[in-house]
């Protein structure tokens, strides 16, 4: 947990323990809502269950060097969000974006402290400019749980076009797959004028997960 959280919740007068197992609660709370809307559209939501410890510590590794703000499309239960705040970035440098109503209101009573959308990604700046997010400036890195291997070329460009809006000229795409290639297809990459790298795979996610990294193209 960062600094910045515990400093919040002592102010308020929240006992550390306590909050750690309120946090433990809702994490089982998260599960099952999960998967009720995994039940309810499993086209939307592509895993039966959230994503692992581990592909989150994947996606936290691909950070850039002193990241300090953070948007993350697809929020779900939190399992990136958590591990964002608990590598130090502050919640009022993060950005959580979350369509579905139901895991959007979990994400808010979860993390209050952060800035939580209910928006589509493809409106990402509106979003960043509703919640006084962008106050502070570009992000860093833009990390993604959307499954963009599921959605059409012009979805796909859409969304990466508005994360890149909201990135500083050397911010990161950092995205996940079930698939066995880059989710972004090569069309959109080569239009955006982006670049695709390959990271580590989380072989104890179900199902197991790659990890990529999209950046601009350096001009020579």
């Amino acid at each position: 947990m960062s600094n910045d959280v515990g400093v919040a919740i002592q102010g308020k007068g929240i006992d550390m323990e306590e909050h750690r197992q309120r946090q433990r609660i809702m994490r089982r709370r998260a599960q099952w809502t999960f998967f009720r809307q995994w039940l309810r559209n499993p086209l939307a939501v592509a895993a039966i269950s959230p994503s692992s410890p581990q592909l989150a510590k994947r996606m936290i590794a691909e950070l850039p060097q002193g990241a300090r703000r953070v948007i993350e499309l697809g929020g779900g239960t939190g399992v990136f969000t958590e591990a964002l705040l608990a590598h130090g970035i502050r919640p009022q440098d993060l950005l959580v974006i979350e369509l579905n109503e139901e895991l959007h209101q979990h994400l808010k009573l979860r993390f209050p402290y952060a800035h939580i959308a209910c928006s589509d990604a493809r409106e990402l700046h509106s979003a960043s400019e509703a919640t006084g997010y962008c106050d502070g400036g570009p992000a860093d890195a833009v990390i993604s749980g959307l499954g963009l291997l599921s959605m059409s070329r012009s979805t796909q460009q859409a969304i990466v076009s508005a994360a890149f809006e909201c990135l500083s000229p050397h911010g990161r795409l950092i995205q996940f797959t079930y698939g066995p290639s880059c989710p972004v297809s090569r069309e959109v990459l080569s239009a955006l004028g982006l670049q695709a790298r390959r990271a580590k795979m989380a072989w104890w996610n179900v199902p197991p997960a790659t990890v990529y990294v999209i950046t601009r193209r350096a001009h020579p």
